[in-house]
């Protein structure tokens, strides 16, 4: 089954000028922190953090603040980098020079399934809703939490 989205909303500390330009989107240019706060509970089919929990401080207050913008039956989807990855992406970084020097020095942690799982069960999500899997050889853990329907 193949869904169209009928509006989408992004979040970004800066945005491209043709990301501003999208139809059927809604950008706010802020932290994420400052930003969610604002957007409305239960509003959301879907969230997802792609590549943003390693760089936060509170990763656990910004995945309670999502669970309440999901609506019943939504769903989380996160990336993280894993323990594994961070040596790869330390030598991409530090001495090869091949990625931005930048943003592994912001990175404020790495994950386990052990590491991921509590936050989501702290913030509220369901064991039985919650699933953790490892990819790309083991650098990334991909989650998906699901709010419940009741």
């Amino acid at each position: 089954m193949q869904r169209h989205i009928k509006h989408g909303v992004g979040v970004d500390f800066q945005l491209a000028p043709e990301l501003k330009a999208l139809e059927k989107f809604t950008f706010y240019e802020g932290t994420i922190e400052e930003t969610l706060p604002t957007l409305k509970r239960e509003s959301f089919d879907a969230v997802m953090l792609i590549s943003v929990l390693e760089h936060l401080a509170d990763p656990f207050s910004v995945i309670a603040s999502v669970r309440l913008l999901l609506k019943r039956g939504g769903v989380l989807l996160i990336n993280v980098p894993t323990w594994l990855g961070k040596g790869f992406l330390e030598l991409s970084a530090f001495r090869l020079g091949l990625s931005p020097k930048v943003e592994m020095d912001d990175h404020k942690m790495y994950y386990a399934k052990r590491d991921l799982w509590p936050i989501l069960v702290r913030a509220g999500f369901k064991p039985s809703l919650i699933k953790l899997r490892y990819h790309k050889f083991r650098l990334n853990l991909f989650a998906v939490a699901r709010r419940e329907d009741v």
